[in-house]
């Protein structure tokens, strides 16, 4: 059944059907569809353009539809042209002539347009949900590891040393922002559609605020031509998606290096990697590797949405059903990279030895003797061409600069004395760095209680 044909003389070819058709994707939002029309029906008896009894019998019959479509008795047919003439036909078919009430005062644009966002709005929530489960994995992470000595790297080289704890803060840091991107999205999304009609509402006196109250949003939109033509809330969540996504891939990144054998910093846990067909030695990061691909998918997706909309002239064109496969494809493809992230790091084993040794080497602490330097008098400038001699002088004898005999140091400079070392040391290089921010074990706990009352909220 179609919810439309009558001024057509001709069945549609079979092609144009499948072409046209989009059961075969938004059945993914039979839910919100019913949800949504539960609401229009209620609001309908309401106002009185429905009785009540007229409003129980389509209640309770859309009711039992999505119950059976739960418990796989009632099967969608791929030969409905949509998830809504599919809920309608059998509405119709349940309970007769009143079922045809159903669509009074609605339009097809307005209710696709509704299923979307509510869609959508669940989705935001899920996604924000998975991406809490990350942040408590990495705030335990980071109270475990506030001593885990470890280089910081620009460029790919050893800079200065840092903890695990500071590092893992970081990406704390970009998946709050990510949170607060959705929060941002689900208030300036939540306004309901329902009503808008085709695209100049209706004559029907229907009572939008009371609809939008029943569905939780915040209210009516206040046009109804924007209302049926609007995607920018999805255009909007799969960028932030894709924001999502570029995150996890440079964790993914730095996951992979860590885990090879020139690193070792970390080691992944059997259950997280997969072997070689041929090499029995490997033991690859696969999932890391995966999700640093699957970035593209979803980046994919958002610029799909963006080429799509990009000419549509007002108000609601059949171009904007293209919003839905992609958009699907993406939002699972986070969810489902999130959630496998989240157990990969949380059953990671940490290798503390070989990251502080690696600290030591590099000359991560070469700026920290140019301050040491600073702190005796020496202008900043003439210190940093000292440490580059000194630094010169250990590559040259293959040693580093905690291995450099004080009478090496000063005949570089006499400004040096026996306290280098104490000031150059690893512990002393982190430790002191007590601004906010800073990878120092006081600092870090300070950030940590902030984090803490951050996942309390």
């Amino acid at each position: 059944m179609k919810l439309w044909g009558g001024r057509f003389t001709k069945e549609t070819n079979q092609l144009v059907h499948n072409f046209n058709a989009s059961i075969s994707f938004d059945q993914k939002f039979y839910q919100q569809d019913i949800k949504g029309s539960i609401a229009h029906v209620t609001m309908l008896a309401k106002q009185g353009i429905l009785t009540e009894a007229e409003k129980e019998q389509i209640v309770t019959g859309l009711t039992a539809i999505q119950s059976e479509i739960e418990t796989g008795t009632l099967e969608i047919d791929g030969t409905y042209e949509d998830i809504h003439s599919f809920v309608e036909s059998h509405l119709i078919a349940r309970i007769g002539e009143v079922g045809k009430k159903l669509h009074t005062g609605r339009s097809r644009n307005d209710q696709v347009a509704l299923d979307m966002k509510l869609y959508t709005r669940d989705e935001v929530t899920e996604v924000d949900h998975l991406l809490k489960g990350l942040l408590f994995v990495l705030h335990r992470m980071m109270k475990e590891h506030t001593t885990t000595y470890m280089p910081g790297f620009t460029h790919l080289q050893k800079a200065q040393p840092i903890t695990f704890a500071h590092h893992l803060g970081a990406y704390f840091e970009m998946f709050k922002r990510d949170r607060s991107r959705l929060s941002d999205i689900y208030e300036r999304m939540n306004f309901c559609p329902l009503g808008s009609g085709a695209l100049a509402g209706t004559t029907y006196d229907l009572d939008r605020d009371y609809s939008a109250s029943l569905l939780g949003f915040t209210g009516p939109t206040l046009n109804s031509m924007d209302s049926v033509a609007d995607r920018d809330y999805l255009i909007e969540f799969l960028s932030a998606l894709s924001i999502i996504m570029m995150h996890l891939s440079r964790f993914c990144e730095e996951i992979i290096l860590w885990n090879s054998n020139e690193y070792q910093f970390i080691e992944l846990d059997d259950s997280y990697s997969t072997g070689s067909s041929i090499m029995p030695q490997k033991k690859n990061p696969d999932i890391a590797e995966l999700v640093r691909g699957k970035t593209g998918r979803v980046y994919g997706a958002l610029t799909s949405l963006l080429t799509t909309m990009k000419g549509l002239p007002l108000a609601y064109n059949k171009d904007m059903q293209e919003d839905k496969e992609l958009s699907f494809d993406a939002i699972d493809t986070v969810k489902g990279c999130i959630a496998l992230f989240t157990g990969m790091i949380d059953t990671m084993r940490v290798n503390k030895d070989i990251m502080e040794n690696s600290a030591k080497k590099g000359f991560t602490n070469a700026t920290d003797a140019a301050d040491y330097l600073v702190k005796h008098g020496v202008p900043f400038r003439d210190a940093h061409g000292i440490v580059g001699q000194l630094v010169l002088f250990c590559i040259d004898k293959g040693i580093s600069l905690d291995e450099m005999s004080l009478e090496e140091y000063q005949a570089i400079s006499p400004v040096f004395q026996e306290d280098i070392y104490e000031a150059i040391s690893l512990v002393t290089c982190v430790e002191k760095r007590l601004t906010v921010g800073a990878p120092s074990k006081v600092a870090m706990e300070q950030v940590i209680a902030k984090n803490e009352a951050y996942l309390a909220e």
